[in-house]
C-alpha cells in the first residue's frame, strides 16, 4: 500500500449535522421557506453537491432560486460555526493517520468542497489534525467535474505518483464511494450520523469506526 486517501469532510470530522444547520440558516437567510430536518437531509445524501441539492429543492418547489448564492451562504455559515465551536476527528482516525506516517504512505484529502471549507474543516481540527499532514488535498478549484465523476481522485494519483490500486479511499456517502470505484481505488466505506443508513455496494467494505488494519486490508 502506499497512499491513503481521505474522500470527504466527514470521513475525518463529523460535520453532517453542522452541514445542515447551515443549509437550514442558508434557505432562513434568503428568504426562503424552507427547512431539512434530519430525514429530509439524509434523503438528500446519496447524492454529492450542496448547490446541485438545493436546485433541486427548487425546481421541486417550483421556485426560482439562485440556487450558486443560497449555497455561498451555507458555506460561509458553516464555516463559521466550525470556527466557533471547533471540530473533532472521528473515531480511529488520529490512530490510522499515525499508522500511515509511520508506514511511510502518502495522504490526500479528496474532496470536491471548496477550498476554502476544507481548510476550514482542518483548522477546527487543530492541533491534533493540520495541513501538514496531507501530502495533497483536492478541492473544487482542482477539477472541473464533481464526484461521482472520478477526476478528483485521478488527480490526486497524478499528484502523489500513486498508483490507483495500491492506494485506499475513505468515503463516507455512495457518490463519493463511486468517484474513487471508478478511479480504480479500493474503498473503504465510514458513513457519518447522516449517513449510516444508506447502502454502499460498490464499496469494498463498511467499517463504524476507523482502523489502519481495515485499511491495509484493502491494499494491493
Amino acid at each position: 500500500m502506499s497512499a491513503l486517501l481521505f474522500g470527504s469532510i466527514s470521513s475525518i470530522a463529523d460535520t453532517s449535522e453542522i452541514q445542515r444547520a447551515a443549509f437550514n440558516e442558508a434557505f432562513a437567510e434568503h428568504g426562503l421557506d424552507w427547512r431539512w430536518d434530519r430525514d429530509d437531509y439524509r434523503a438528500r445524501l446519496d447524492r454529492a453537491g450542496g448547490a446541485a441539492r438545493i436546485a433541486e429543492e427548487a425546481r421541486q418547489m417550483g421556485e426560482d432560486v439562485d440556487a450558486a448564492a443560497v449555497h455561498e451562504t451555507k458555506s460561509r455559515i458553516f464555516r463559521e460555526k466550525l470556527r466557533a465551536d471547533g471540530a473533532a476527528p472521528r473515531e480511529g482516525v488520529l490512530d490510522t493517520l499515525a499508522a500511515a506516517k509511520d508506514h511511510g504512505w502518502k495522504i490526500g484529502f479528496v474532496t470536491t468542497t471548496s477550498r476554502d471549507n476544507v481548510l476550514a474543516v482542518i483548522d477546527a481540527l487543530g492541533p491534533a489534525v493540520g495541513p501538514d499532514d496531507f501530502d495533497v488535498v483536492v478541492a473544487t478549484d482542482s477539477v472541473d467535474t464533481p464526484k461521482p465523476d472520478p477526476a478528483a481522485y485521478a488527480f490526486a494519483l497524478r499528484a502523489l505518483g500513486v498508483d490507483a490500486a495500491s492506494a485506499v479511499a475513505i468515503e463516507d456517502n455512495p457518490d463519493g464511494v463511486r468517484a474513487a470505484v471508478a478511479a480504480g481505488v479500493p474503498v473503504l466505506a465510514f458513513p457519518n450520523e447522516n449517513t449510516a443508513a444508506v447502502t454502499f455496494p460498490d464499496a469494498a467494505r463498511r467499517v463504524e469506526r476507523l482502523a489502519a488494519d481495515d485499511v491495509t486490508a484493502l491494499a494491493a
